[in-house]
């Protein structure tokens, strides 16, 4: 299919979604005949690649992509991409990776939140262009915006040093552990509530799943970037009314304010913080500050984590506001602030791995290799070993992150 993708003049890792298209996830083959005819269909009524990739993938009837839409096309870039090859052995892996990738694509390129990628936002993205370099790129870790499988694994290892008893769902209490309990047990509580999450197991359990995780994770690590300052936003705006008013910023900041009292930091009076937070979001009305008058200040990241983050607040404090503008402000290939987390925490893992660290949750002795062959495993690009990983993990559920109608409305 490789082949016929590239006669079609398609890049070569739409072979997945060519061959679902024209039946072979079903049949297992594809005649000539049959798929002439579905490509003379897609020519007919698609005009442009995010049309027909779109075409390609979707239910019957449907003109959107839903999440379990790409698992066939990520498993034949799991299976097939040379940057992937030492996962070959570990299938128990390849949901995992399969997961993580389908939240980023979500994150970054379904802006409406509905859980439905349309055309047109397939269009607005960057989607296709990463997917053209899956060809051109042997080094899958350069992908950083949706498939390095580095980012898959500092997400995966933070995710299980929370999950204390790996049934692959974490509760308020372990997520309030993430960075050494930085964040305020209030925007915990939030996150909890309903308002950034999908389906209906968090507010029935009080729970969530490896995917919810990973909008969490890239959203507290990178707060510059739309779908974050979204995420954010909707976790303060208690009641939902598309603003935040000055008492909801004093709900957040009182939690704050108590944990600097008991770091032996006086805390800037409330009104005086909200003089400092008004100067730097330049609210359009006053009294309220919007998602708008957020997207458009450049230092979002600072409100957020003066509100909510108290390690990441006293960070921002020890940088003037000039220095913090000039950070945002800098254009070019810099690394983004999700990339250089990531990037750092990797390497924080394989120093640990390399001096035979033991996890601190007290769970070594189910860090046993997937299997006997996996010690001797290496990354053949980074010359990294492939790490010892519990194991005996049940497959993630795609359909738990299944999104109805009524479950998370677009802003």
């Amino acid at each position: 299919m490789g082949r016929v993708a590239k006669a079609c003049g398609c890049p070569l890792y739409w072979k997945g979604p060519l061959f679902c298209g024209a039946g072979g996830e079903r049949t297992g083959s594809v005649s000539v005949h049959k798929f002439v005819a579905m490509w003379r269909k897609v020519l007919q009524n698609c005009h442009d690649d995010a049309a027909k990739f779109v075409h390609l993938l979707m239910n019957p009837g449907c003109n959107y992509l839903v999440q379990e839409d790409f698992v066939p096309f990520l498993q034949d870039v799991v299976n097939t991409h040379p940057g992937l090859a030492f996962l070959k052995e570990a299938s128990e892996f390849h949901s995992r990776y399969i997961t993580t990738v389908i939240q980023r694509i979500f994150y970054t390129v379904n802006r409406s939140w509905s859980g439905r990628i349309t055309c047109a936002e397939l269009r607005r993205s960057s989607f296709l262009q990463n997917v053209a370099l899956l060809e051109e790129e042997a080094d899958i870790n350069q992908l950083t915006e949706y498939f390095s499988y580095e980012h898959f694994y500092v997400i995966y290892c933070k995710f299980w040093e929370l999950d204390t008893d790996h049934d692959l769902l974490i509760d308020a209490q372990d997520l309030a552990r993430h960075n050494d309990h930085a964040i305020s047990t209030k925007m915990i509580e939030r996150i909890f509530s309903g308002a950034v999450t999908r389906g209906k197991k968090v507010q029935k359990e009080g729970k969530i799943s490896y995917a919810d995780f990973v909008w969490f994770l890239i959203s507290e690590e990178d707060k510059k970037t739309p779908t974050s300052i979204e995420y954010w936003f909707r976790c303060m705006d208690l009641d939902g009314d598309g603003a935040l008013s000055m008492y909801e910023l004093e709900y957040f900041y009182e939690e704050q304010c108590r944990r600097l009292d008991s770091m032996a930091i006086e805390a800037l009076p409330f009104e005086d913080c909200l003089c400092q937070m008004l100067d730097l979001v330049k609210p359009q009305n006053e009294g309220r500050i919007t998602l708008h008058d957020l997207k458009a200040c450049r230092l979002a990241h600072v409100f957020f984590d003066t509100f909510f983050n108290v390690e990441k607040y006293l960070d921002h404090e020890q940088k003037e506001q000039v220095s913090l503008l000039r950070e945002s402000e800098s254009e070019g290939p810099e690394l983004s602030d999700w990339e250089r987390y990531a990037a750092e925490e990797y390497d924080i893992l394989v120093a640990e791995e390399a001096v035979g660290e033991p996890w601190e949750d007290g769970y070594e002795a189910e860090l046993s290799p997937v299997d006997q062959k996996l010690s001797v495993l290496r990354s053949p690009l980074a010359q990294r070993p492939f790490f010892e990983t519990p194991s005996g993990l049940g497959a993630v559920d795609l359909y738990e992150c299944g999104c109805g109608d009524d479950d998370l409305q677009p802003l």
